[in-house]
Order: C-alpha cells, then structure tokens, then sequence
C-alpha cells in the first residue's frame, strides 16, 4: 500500500515539474477564428496575367480605387474634433454621450425613438456583431444566419462554441429568405437569428411585408433578432429601405450599423449598437451585458465620437445620392452585360454595393469547381472576384460594384470573353439541332412566372434572374 503512494507521488510530482522544452501551442479561440475569405484568398494561386491590369472586384472596402471618396463636411468634423483637443483621452467605453444622442437624433429623423442609454458605440460594425451575438448565445446554443451571407457571424459564433444554422436566401425571389427553411431551424435552443437588410454579398433590400414576416417568425418562437443594417438607407433609386427597429411592434432587435458604408470611412471603426426593446425583455441582463462587454476594449475612436454629431448633421443628402447613383449606374452596367454572357446569372441587386452572378457549373465542364474557375479568370483575364463558397454558396461569384465604371466594364467584357471561351453548350434537340451557343441563343425562349426560361430540357444560359 505505501509502495503505491509513493508511485501515485512520484506521478503527480513529474507532471507538476516544469517543462523541459519549448511548447506554446494557440488557444482553442484563435483556432477557431477562422474568416473564410481570407482562407480562400490564401489558398488561391493569384497569378494574373501580366499582359493586362489586375482589376478586382473582391474587396469590399469603397475607397481603395479612389473613385469614391467621403464628403468634405466629414472631413471638416474630423479636424475640428481632433484641432478641439477635447478627444485625445479615454471615453466612456459605451461611447460619450453627446456622440450616442448624436445617434439617437440620426435615428429620429427616420422615426424610430431611443435614448441615449439604448446606443452603445462600437469599433466598428463588426465589433458591434461580435458583442451581440456574444451577449446573447452561449456555448451549445445556436443561432440562424443567411445563406448566402457575410463570413464574420460564423467565424464569431465558431469561437464562442456556438452553432450555425443556415436559413436559405432565395435568389429567384431576389434574395428573400425561405421563412418555412428558417422556422424549420429553430428549437428551444435558438438563441437569435440574424437578419442582414441590405445584404452582403447579395446586394439585396427586403420589402416591408417580407420583413413582417420574418418578425412573425421570431415572435412565434420568441426568439431576438440581430440586425445587420451596416448598408442601412444604401439603397437603388426606386427602393425602399425599412428598418427592422421600426417595425417589431414585439420582438426585441439588437441593431448594428455604423460610419463605414454610407460614409465611405471604413477605417475609422466606428460603429454602434442600438437596443429596442418594447417590452423590456433585454432589461433584466442583456443591457448590463452588452455594456459589460464594451468594457472589453473601452469603446470606439474617441476622435470620431466628438466629430459624430456633425458627420450625422452636416453630410448633405446629395453625397449620399451621388455615392449610390455611381454603385446603381455599375449595377446596370454589370447586369446589362452578364445577362448576355453565356453560363452566368446574375441577380440584379437593389442596394448595397454587391451582385451575385450564378455560374452554370454544368456550362464549363474544365472547372470542377467555382474556385478553379475564379482562379483561371486571374490568370487569363487578371479579374479577381471571390468565389460564392465564401459567402457558403458554391457555383457562384460576387462582384464588388464599387469601382471605376471604366474598370466595371472592362471587367465584365473581359469575363464575357473568358466564357465565351470556356463555356460549352452540348449538342442539343429542341425543334433541330444547336451546335453553339449562339445557334441556341436564337430560337425563342419560354419563359416562367419569374422572367427566367422555363424548365425544360434545355439548359438555361445566359439568362438573369430579375
């Protein structure tokens, strides 16, 4: 008996003995922060071709070509608020409060009320995400995001143990979501659904109805929403963007928005969280959360705080107008030539800064995959756009409308030459025999209740979802 104590000692004092070499692994966290775009970038032979001018269409960042550029009242506040030298210190770590009224005033004018302590300034709208979806999910539980849809809530929900359920965005009802998909998904476990209006990477804008519906949804099973509005009012002339806020007359919203997009400063993070709650359901420990959080990295630019009232103020409409009338005007253009490209789709956006183009896979029988067509389209035209598995919708790509229009429509002949090389059509019968595409693309074409071709045994090319 006491030969095995002295074991069982001898054990315990060998693992309790200090290391004898090197060993410093990452953390379970950093493993788990994993951005699938920048996975799929790294693992990508980026060889353009030398001949010709890269031009990407992969970066959804609005000021790298230098065609669109933040207004100069913007810029004005910047300076005063940094010249004032009221700024140079820490902040609250929810943000000043003359820079959350300043939100709270911005809100008003589209009719949505809040108070000062409803407004948590972020670092940025991705930040705001990451502390939503913190304070409301713990490990083991889930939460619904779109697919298609931005990476960064499943990088964010990986590392805090929390699943991802994929509700499905339909692209032949302009992105809308499937709602019967989405109930299917929920259970007792559900612990928000995030909801992004208007979309990356789909360049979507939901009508009012459909987001009534979707708050019947998540009132039917009692479950918070998460609202992605970064793009809020960045919408196409004819369209009309609505806030999720204004219209759950039950359902608590946690909304996420910010400078970055609308004011083409994505660089200086700065975002914010607003709480709408009508029925006090987040009062009792979602509140004191989230504030708890911001302690986290003690808040936002404080330079950009103190110039925030102006920025909010002072921006005239017009900017706003001219920045989405270049992004329509590239829209259109994109679309006016895709839609004539054999084997692509695309889906005309209604807002936001994106298209996606649905690739015919069947069409280009070298590629096994939407990555190894994206790769050759770099080799061969020198266009880069990123692959749909990134946004986890395989067999397409998104195209950033941010650009030049010169480098828009460069890009866009450039990918309707590369298909026109790549793309075969199989020899078909259908009144005669077609032999290429272009003989095919004369006999008339049948259409369905959506504009698209009808279903028959005719493969559909060159056509656009509406």
């Amino acid at each position: 008996m006491l030969a095995k104590t002295q074991t069982e000692e001898s054990v315990w004092q060998t693992k309790m003995r200090s290391k004898t070499s090197w060993n410093v692994p990452s953390s379970t966290y950093s493993k788990h922060s994993i951005n699938p775009i920048r996975m799929i970038m790294e693992g990508l032979n980026l060889s353009p071709n030398p001949n010709k001018q890269l031009i990407a269409l992969s970066v959804g960042d609005p000021t790298v070509f230098g065609n669109l550029k933040t207004s100069k009242e913007v810029l004005e506040a910047i300076i005063d608020a940094a010249r004032s030298m009221k700024y140079n210190g820490y902040a609250p770590s929810a943000g000043y409060v003359e820079a959350r009224q300043a939100i709270c005033n911005y809100l008003s004018k589209s009719g949505d009320h809040i108070e000062v302590e409803d407004v948590i300034l972020c670092s940025g709208c991705s930040y705001a995400l990451e502390m939503c979806i913190t304070v409301l999910a713990n490990p083991g539980q889930n939460i619904l995001i779109p697919s298609p849809g931005f990476p960064i809530y499943k990088m964010i929900a990986n590392c805090l143990g929390v699943e991802c359920r994929h509700y499905t965005l339909l692209p032949e009802r302009r992105w809308e979501a499937d709602l019967d998909h989405m109930e299917s998904l929920i259970d007792s476990n559900t612990a928000a659904i995030v909801v992004n209006n208007p979309s990356n990477p789909c360049g979507s804008v939901f009508s009012k109805q459909h987001l009534l519906d979707i708050l019947n949804v998540a009132q039917t099973h009692f479950v918070p929403i998460i609202a992605d509005e970064i793009y809020e009012h960045f919408v196409f002339k004819g369209e009309q963007y609505y806030s999720m806020s204004m219209l759950s007359k039950v359902v608590p919203i946690l909304s996420c928005s910010g400078l970055t997009k609308r004011f083409l400063v994505p660089g200086w993070r700065l975002g914010w969280i607003t709480i709408h709650d009508r029925h006090n359901v987040f009062s009792k420990e979602v509140h004191s959360g989230l504030l708890a959080l911001s302690q986290r990295i003690v808040g936002s630019n404080t330079l950009v705080q103190g110039a925030l009232g102006t920025i909010l103020t002072k921006t005239p409409q017009s900017f706003h107008d001219e920045t989405i009338a270049v992004v329509q005007a590239n829209a259109e253009l994109a679309y006016s030539i895709l839609s004539e490209t054999p084997g692509l789709k695309p889906v005309m956006p209604s807002g936001a800064m994106y298209m996606m183009v649905e690739i015919q896979m069947e069409m280009f029988p070298k590629f096994k995959t939407d990555l190894e067509l994206v790769e050759r389209l770099i080799s061969e035209e020198s266009v880069f756009c990123l692959p749909g598995g990134a946004f986890d919708l395989p067999g397409f790509i998104r195209l950033v409308l941010t650009v030049p229009d010169t480098h828009m429509k460069e890009a866009c002949i450039r990918i309707k030459q590369f298909c026109e090389t790549h793309c075969h059509v199989p020899t078909l019968r259908y009144e005669g025999t077609f032999q290429t595409t272009e003989e095919y693309k004369m006999e008339p074409e049948p259409k369905s209740q959506y504009g698209l071709r009808a279903k028959s045994n005719i493969p559909e090319i060159g056509r656009a979802h509406v």
